[in-house]
């Protein structure tokens, strides 16, 4: 085939499916397009998803009569005019794809006036092409309907998820710009049903409050910081208290604009170290101001992603911003340096490994294996080194040696006595592999025990963990969870799985769907759901338990039939062998 230039109904294709990925790929676009002409209240209709029917509206500036046709035509836009302006981009949208993007996949409809016309315009589109335009009524503002979203599209439309997957990621993105935007009122509407609102006010946590939850608002922590020349984080984040199971309540904003960025992500948990359980996720909704010249959002068409100019300072400036906050309201951990080996002029033979080397599954002669261990291994080095754990073999049941417990220590690990040596019992992870050995065990045979309520719940979900009800109602039932749908997204919880019966059972319900729907690396649905039961019913750090309950879980631990790791592969103890022990203390 020759070299040829593409017509422009391939080309305006190509272009937007880069823009238009999605029904909430729209909404992004038109709501930043509202945010860019300065709206105070911005409202958001979607029906069907978004695939069928998307509304977005606003009392922005609006766009003068003979600027309507030209702003559905490709590269058009009024937040740039020269190259130059790409070195400090004060908008969120700048490229002047987002219209005839949108429009060359859907039929679309435009009615807006500028606030120095008396009246309006209303332009209908369809195929990228212009079909109508003529004057009509209406207030300063701009009102865009797209409807049939990739009708002429249907490699990308047969990608789309479920309605219900689409709502939900539309109401992910909204929540974004509520939370961005104290000052603006958004409304959220899901086929005709208000799903998401704030009133303008300016007050952060009254969003949250909209957003999240009273109970959340009223815990949130408001960002301190002292330093005014370096980039200044603004928001609140979550005390170590209000944690959740996924990362999806962290809200990272650059100039008012979401960013997906692995860098402060990773810089807002490095401050949470030490505060936080593992696998769980503070929230936080957090705004960096910089000089527009300072960071670089012309990376990729969705303006998601940024880079800095000078990372390693926004990156501290976050980090110790979060950090400050943290301390200022919650006790200082202790932080321990690295153990010290005491020197031993004549060192001993290689620790034995953790576990005795054989076959998963086949039984193992502690008495050989010990033996074995303890023998110089061919051509050995003269001084050689505790292995890593990350390289110790996998562990058959058999060979969990009897253990002594003697007690606990931090309120987290118990300590116990094995045939060589002293071994630390991580209480979470332990109890965790025996309840998912437990519920894996029962969901096989079907007998999972189910506590019914002495007073049903009314449960209210969002779009993603009605879809997982819906989807998955005979596994939800199978593990033990009792749930009728009263309408829309309101279930009925009448019982909950025996081991969750302790926990408040609405609050347990929430978990266990958030923590199924984040996944885990398991190869089947079964697994996510008794891994998600297992973590939320497990016994937490910090929990001080009897001499009975400590011998109870190491017995209950070496049943299992893969006792060395919780269900994620942490390791649920460590070994510090006799001879480890004898060199520490210089007796060797």
């Amino acid at each position: 085939m020759p070299i040829h230039l593409l017509p422009p109904d391939v080309s305006s294709k190509i272009a937007a499916g880069e823009v238009t990925e999605r029904p909430a790929s729209v909404v992004k676009e038109l709501v930043e397009n509202s945010l860019d002409a300065g709206a105070s209240e911005i409202s958001i209709d979607v029906g069907s998803g978004g695939i069928e029917y998307i509304r977005v509206a606003d009392n922005g500036v609006g766009i003068p009569s003979d600027e309507v046709e030209v702003a559905f035509q490709r590269f058009a836009t009024s937040k740039l005019a020269a190259a130059a302006d790409l070195e400090a981009i004060t908008t969120l949208g700048f490229r002047g794809e987002a219209l005839p993007s949108i429009a060359a996949v859907s039929n679309v409809s435009m009615v807006t006036r500028a606030t120095a016309e008396e009246s309006g315009t209303r332009l209908e589109v369809a195929d990228g092409q212009v079909l109508t335009k003529q004057p009509e009524g209406s207030a300063p503002g701009t009102a865009i309907t797209v409807r049939h979203l990739f009708r002429n599209f249907p490699a990308r439309r047969k990608f789309l998820k479920s309605a219900a997957t689409e709502a939900s990621r539309t109401q992910a993105l909204a929540t974004r710009y509520l939370l961005a935007y104290p000052g603006v009122k958004f409304r959220l509407s899901l086929d005709d049903s208000t799903a998401l609102s704030s009133s303008g006010s300016g007050d952060l946590r009254e969003v949250i409050s909209d957003v999240y939850g009273a109970d959340a608002a009223r815990a949130m922590l408001e960002l301190t910081h002292e330093q005014a020349d370096i980039p200044v984080p603004s928001g609140m984040i979550g005390p170590p208290s209000l944690t959740r199971a996924n990362r999806s309540h962290i809200n990272l904003f650059v100039n008012g604009r979401w960013v997906q960025s692995r860098m402060l992500s990773y810089a807002l948990l490095q401050a949470y170290h030490g505060f936080l359980m593992e696998r769980r996720f503070p929230v936080a909704v957090v705004n960096i101001a910089l000089a527009h010249g300072e960071v670089d959002v012309n990376v990729h068409p969705t303006k998601t992603e940024v880079r800095f100019r000078r990372e390693g300072q926004v990156f501290s400036a976050l980090q110790q911003a979060v950090r400050r906050t943290l301390t200022a309201h919650t006790p200082v951990p202790e932080i321990s340096g690295p153990a010290v080996s005491t020197p031993s002029e004549s060192p001993g033979p290689p620790s034995p490994s953790f576990w005795p080397a054989g076959a998963v599954g086949q039984p193992v002669d502690r008495a050989s294996a010990h033996s074995a261990a303890h023998a110089p291994a061919p051509n050995a080095p003269a001084q050689a080194t505790e292995p890593s754990p990350t390289t110790l073999p996998p562990v058959p049941r058999q060979a969990l040696p009897a253990l002594r417990v003697l007690g606990q220590v931090q309120n987290t690990y118990i300590t116990a006595e094995g045939p060589d040596g002293v071994y630390l019992i991580d209480q979470h992870a332990a109890h965790e592999r025996v309840l998912f050995e437990e519920v894996m065990a029962a969901t096989a045979s079907r007998r999972q025990e189910v506590q019914g309520l002495m007073e049903p719940e009314t449960v209210e979900l969002d779009p993603r963990q009605s879809e997982l009800v819906e989807s998955h109602s005979d596994l939800i039932a199978q593990i033990g969870f009792l749930v009728d749908s009263f309408g829309g997204r309101t279930y009925i919880l009448r019982g909950v799985p025996r081991l969750l019966s302790g926990e408040g059972p609405r609050q347990g319900f929430l978990e266990v769907l958030d923590l199924m729907s984040e996944g885990g690396g398991f190869e089947s649905w079964e697994e996510r759901a008794a891994y998600s039961i297992a973590c939320h019913a497990a016994i937490r750090a910090g929990k001080v338990l009897s001499q009975t309950e400590m011998s109870e879980l190491t017995r209950q631990l070496e049943s299992c039939q893969q006792p060395h790791t919780c269900p994620h592969g942490r390791p649920t103890m460590v070994h510090m062998s006799s001879a480890r022990l004898e060199q520490e203390f210089g007796r060797r």
